[in-house]
């Protein structure tokens, strides 16, 4: 494949004529890391692609900005069959390159300073970061001893030798570094802490949060705190995972939520949202709401949206298009209703107090997020909220 013209036109969309990224996206042959992928058809079903099979869709696939799925449930694309049909999430991905390039520059890198890759995927971050640092500064981590392998076999067929290692960073992580960029999103508070004590102090961490959308950067300080800011900036991870595939969605409470008359039935205020592609408010519903799970699906004009939480409160909205929905919730809590505050307060003020929030991350994994008079902890056993 001829593919040094496409790594440049990538790089060329990717990062501006005076970035230092500019040169190794233009020099890394993506398609050597992504040989196999997974895409949905029009049935929304995961379908096996292979690259050597039909070279120019490889190219078109590689080398076009986003993200290619190299692994759902517990099947790896390199070891599928071509009539195999997964189910379930997506579990590991080639992350598109210009969110790679932007978490790369929250990380501040510099000559000499030593880099964690957390979540080494199909190996792109911990290649253009060779190219910028030199392989003895990159260090990739990630829990899939597989992924782990296969990219480091991959990334020496391109001369580079960075230190690769398989562990579970929710509960451990070797080594000590001055920058830490994660392409996993971390789960605040336990999870959270050999992450944070791998990160030397004056270091400096760029991460996703568990099932938001926001990106906290900050540095450790002597107390062993790191403080930050989210930034004005999203992306969408993957969640960290300890075992070989995530555990179970609620299935049984989605069900129920899909068919239940519940104890409390109304009108909604908004019309019915994918929360789940909703970023800023999905987020918002983690910060205040966490562990909810999400369910979306249209049929004509009808948009049902569902939501489930682990203590078994469960919320089901119904519309025709823009229409107010009918809204049935039961269980504890009441979670279309704490959405609808989110969204009336978004409305009202014209934003949300994320983006551009101060954080705080102490030693034990937990978040705490302030901005002029609110403020909240993530990764406590329940959540602190308040606001003037």
């Amino acid at each position: 494949m001829k593919w040094e013209s496409r790594a440049h036109a990538l790089a060329d969309r990717v990062t501006d004529p005076d970035s230092r990224w500019l040169a190794p996206v233009a020099r890394v042959p993506r398609h050597t890391l992504v040989p196999r992928w997974w895409a949905t058809d029009d049935s929304g079903r995961w379908t096996l692609r292979d690259g050597p099979s039909d070279p120019e869709a490889w190219a078109e696939a590689a080398y076009a900005d986003r993200s290619l799925v190299t692994r759902v449930g517990t099947l790896h694309a390199d070891k599928a069959q071509l009539g195999d049909r997964p189910e379930g999430l997506p579990t590991s991905s080639a992350t598109l390159p210009s969110l790679v390039v932007r978490m790369l520059r929250h990380g501040r890198l510099a000559d000499g300073l030593s880099l964690l890759d957390l979540g080494t995927g199909a190996g792109g971050l911990t290649a253009y970061a060779c190219h910028r640092l030199g392989d003895g500064c990159v260090t990739s981590l990630d829990v899939d001893p597989y992924l782990v392998d296969v990219a480091g076999e991959r990334l020496a067929s391109l001369g580079h030798h960075p230190r690769m290692v398989t562990a579970d960073a929710t509960e451990r992580v070797p080594g000590q570094y001055d920058r830490i960029v994660s392409t996993v999103a971390l789960a605040p508070g336990p999870g959270l802490r050999a992450v944070l004590g791998a990160l030397r102090p004056g270091g400096r961490i760029a991460t996703t949060l568990a099932r938001t959308s926001f990106i906290v950067t900050g540095w450790k300080d002597r107390s062993g705190d790191v403080i930050g800011r989210v930034e004005r900036d999203m992306a969408g991870f993957m969640l960290t995972r300890s075992g070989d595939d995530y555990p179970p969605a609620l299935a049984e409470l989605l069900t129920l939520a899909e068919n239940a008359e519940g104890d409390e039935r109304g009108t909604g205020r908004y019309p019915v949202v994918d929360v789940a592609n909703a970023w800023e408010l999905r987020s918002m519903l983690e910060v205040t709401t966490p562990g909810v799970e999400l369910g979306y699906e249209t049929s004509g004009r009808i948009r049902t949206a569902t939501l489930v939480h682990a203590d078994g409160s469960w919320a089901r909205a119904v519309a025709e298009w823009t229409d107010p929905p009918e809204v049935h919730q039961g269980g504890p809590q009441r979670l279309w209703t704490a959405l609808e505050r989110i969204r009336n307060r978004l409305n009202t003020e014209g934003s949300l107090p994320l983006l551009g929030a101060s954080v705080r991350i102490t030693p034990d994994g937990v978040c705490h997020l302030s901005r002029g008079t609110w403020h909240t902890s993530m990764g406590t056993a329940w959540p602190r909220l308040t606001r003037s």
